[in-house]
């Protein structure tokens, strides 16, 4: 049983978002770009199945610092080019709009939330853009590399990757490069997009709830909020004396921005995968407390009886789109 346990949950990990499916790509939006990087043209899918809005993509966005994948750019119905929109950057990419495409035939049903929420003036008018995973680079795209250099060296050496190979190597620093350095500007060249921090936000869940909070932590000059759905506190596999969570706490003492300028959303579930998270509720409580955040810049909320799943994430999307872009 606790064998099963644990494939359960590295297939959940692993695969919370598997890799990109291909879409064919049909009308070039823009054609403007840096003289010194390739042309890059974000293509108008035809083939999505959507509530509303469109879904623009670059495939195989290319990068100097990361393994290239694709990048969808969600618009709502009523985008203009006269005014400027916020914009939310989301990983796992593939698994956020239409569940026909996606490994498990789930999605976030952003495109639905966002819609709507706007539609009733629950929020500001924002774009998404959502970064595709490779599977088999999750993990190590994914963790918060830094916090890493929290486990005693000697512990590090005992330590594998979801795969169980000794041998990983731990990219989020150039996750973040990617979509500071290349992916943002690219997004302010080409859409009606404001450039400050007040207006950009990153979220994610799982382990892309790590990374929203690395990016936050790395970048508070660049993202004004991150939400973090389900973070997988453990860091890698759920196992006795595990020394991620510990590694990833003090990286936070040590990085989380101060509370004035930022807003921090957390929350979890108790069953399947985020039945290990509950335990650790209080540290990131406390974390936010010694910041000086409050009830108004920050949530760690509690969904009782809630899983692992982008149908568990899809019910409460609300909650932090509003909270994040709220009017």
């Amino acid at each position: 049983m606790r064998r099963m346990l644990l494939v359960l949950c590295m297939s959940l990990i692993l695969t919370s978002c598997k890799d990109e499916s291909k879409s064919e790509a049909v009308i070039t939006t823009q054609t403007e770009t840096d003289a010194n990087t390739p042309q890059l043209y974000f293509q108008h899918l035809k083939n999505v199945s959507l509530y509303k809005g469109e879904i623009h993509r670059i495939e195989n966005f290319p990068s100097s610092y990361i393994t290239p994948r694709s990048v969808d750019v969600w618009l709502p119905e009523s985008y203009v080019e006269s005014k400027k929109y916020n914009v939310l950057y989301m990983h796992d990419g593939q698994m956020l709009f239409d569940a026909l495409t996606t490994w498990n035939k789930q999605e976030w049903n952003v495109d639905e939330w966002a819609s709507q929420l706007m539609a009733e003036g629950k929020t500001q008018d924002f774009i998404v853009v959502a970064v595709h995973n490779i599977a088999k680079l999750r993990w190590q795209d994914l963790f918060p590399q830094k916090a890493f250099n929290y486990i005693h060296e000697t512990t590090k050496d005992s330590l594998r990757d979801l795969s169980g190979s000794k041998d990983f190597k731990l990219n989020g620093d150039n996750y973040l490069n990617f979509i500071v350095k290349e992916l943002k500007p690219k997004i302010e060249a080409t859409y009606a997009v404001s450039s400050a921090k007040e207006n950009t936000f990153v979220m994610g869940s799982s382990m892309g709830g790590l990374m929203s909070m690395y990016a936050i932590s790395e970048y508070p000059e660049v993202f004004g909020g991150a939400a973090c759905l389900s973070t997988h506190w453990p860091g890698a596999m759920p196992i006795e004396h595990n020394p991620y969570p510990s590694a990833i706490f003090q990286y936070m003492e040590a990085n989380l921005p101060n509370a004035g300028e930022h807003r921090l959303y957390f929350d979890y579930g108790n069953e399947t995968l985020d039945q290990h998270y509950p335990q650790y509720a209080p540290r990131v409580n406390e974390i936010l407390k010694a910041k000086g955040y409050s009830e108004t810049d920050s949530k760690n909320l509690f969904f009782e009886g809630t899983n692992h799943s982008e149908n568990a994430w899809n019910q409460r999307l609300d909650q932090p789109l509003i909270f994040l872009l709220g009017k």
